[in-house]
């Protein structure tokens, strides 16, 4: 359960973006996305790798 603690004369707006930011850092939607569909074992793991050359590439470009 999500608490957000509202200080007094605090505006609901900031207390509402206080939550939805916590909320989005649970990963509830994202995993709820991920589980409509199925997708494949290799296809997962084929991204990861193609993620981790991305990555890979990002940092050899800062290290030059």
């Amino acid at each position: 359960m999500l608490i957000v603690q509202v200080k007094e004369g605090e505006a609901i707006e900031k207390a509402l973006k206080k939550f939805k930011k916590k909320f989005e850092k649970t990963g509830v939607v994202k995993e709820l996305r991920e589980r409509q569909k199925f997708t494949k074992p290799s296809v997962v793991l084929r991204e990861k790798k193609i993620k981790a050359v991305y990555k890979e590439k990002l940092q050899r470009g800062a290290e030059d």
